[in-house]
């Protein structure tokens, strides 16, 4: 055989072998975020108009300085294998440790620098060392992140009151012996000290180990319910009508074997961005500032803090953070 005819052989092997059109829009990022981290990033098409983000933070098992490692399982993978999923995705790998959440909000900051990102859709999705990681980021960053997954993790805040503030999904298994439930029911404890879990979802995977809730990443439900939430929704309720459960989570790759599956993503019925909706007519909205505190903003609006803490779920010693959108009489 000649030279010639060897070397379109092997072209044409390479090319047998290279991933879906959607892994070919995979980019590896190496030294790039000054305090930041190595990561992949995944851009659905080259609009310049502006998308979701998704970031997945992975667990100790892909710890290191290979980021190939990053891509066994989570969003990336489930592109391969043929979810589609209409959003930007950084996944950063963490080399070692616990994840920093300031670390990576520097590395959200680079690619909201340089790609189109819409800011009021910004989602983070972890399962063990990775669901640490969101919960830590979630409670740090409660006014950047629209919307958060943690499975089978736990937390290593001091203070849980800013997961009130963002639409949450914790999962976690029964049967888990590496992290056991108590780590999250210790986070949902704590939040409900702080007063409010109206934007908790809580699932316990009866009978499901450490493992098991990494099928999620392989599931619709997970990705449509996090995309069907924005940060500047007034007072950001919880999107309902969400389950996940141990049968779904065995039946995840089912779907995906027999071919591309596409998200049927619903946004929030409540208006965004204007502080004001109602089927019923106009209902004003507050937004706290720096030094706002709950008798602050009702004497400004004339009205008493007991009207306050009933229209917004909240008790008098609960706790307001600036960017926190108050329902007003």
């Amino acid at each position: 055989m000649s030279g010639c005819s060897c070397r379109l052989i092997g072209i044409l092997l390479l090319l047998a072998c290279l991933p879906s059109a959607a892994a070919q829009q995979i980019e590896a990022y190496r030294n790039t975020v000054d305090g930041g981290y190595d990561f992949w990033f995944y851009q659905p098409d080259d609009s310049s108009q502006r998308q979701p983000l998704l970031v997945f933070l992975h667990g100790a098992s892909l710890c290191g300085n290979n980021l190939e490692k990053v891509r066994r399982y989570g969003p990336l993978h489930a592109l391969q294998m043929g979810l589609e999923i209409p959003s930007l995705i950084v996944a950063p790998q963490n080399p070692g440790g616990a994840w920093k959440p300031e670390r990576i909000m520097r590395t959200i900051q680079w690619v909201e620098h340089h790609y189109p990102v819409d800011t009021n859709r910004i989602y983070v999705f972890g399962m063990s060392l990775g669901g640490y990681g969101t919960i830590d980021l979630v409670g740090t960053y409660p006014d950047r992140i629209a919307a958060a997954i943690a499975m089978c993790g736990g937390s290593q805040l001091h203070d849980f009151c800013g997961l009130t503030e963002v639409p949450l999904w914790i999962l976690h298994g029964t049967a888990d012996r590496d992290v056991p439930i108590s780590q999250s029911t210790r986070i949902i404890e704590a939040m409900k000290r702080c007063g409010d879990t109206q934007r908790l979802l809580f699932t316990r995977l009866e009978g499901v180990n450490h493992g098991g809730p990494a099928r999620a990443f392989y599931l619709t439900t997970t990705y449509e319910w996090l995309f069907s939430h924005r940060l500047d929704t007034p007072l950001r309720p919880i999107t309902p009508g969400y389950a996940i459960t141990p049968a779904d989570l065995k039946g995840a790759y089912g779907k995906l074997r027999r071919g591309n599956v596409q998200l049927k993503v619903k946004e929030s019925d409540a208006t965004p961005g204007d502080n004001r909706t109602s089927e019923k007519g106009k209902q004003h909205y507050y937004t706290v500032k720096k030094g706002d505190t709950l008798g602050r903003i009702a004497r400004k609006q004339k009205t008493s803090i007991e009207k306050l803490c009933q229209l917004n779920g909240l008790k008098r010693t609960s706790i307001i953070r600036p960017g926190q959108r108050l329902r007003l009489p």
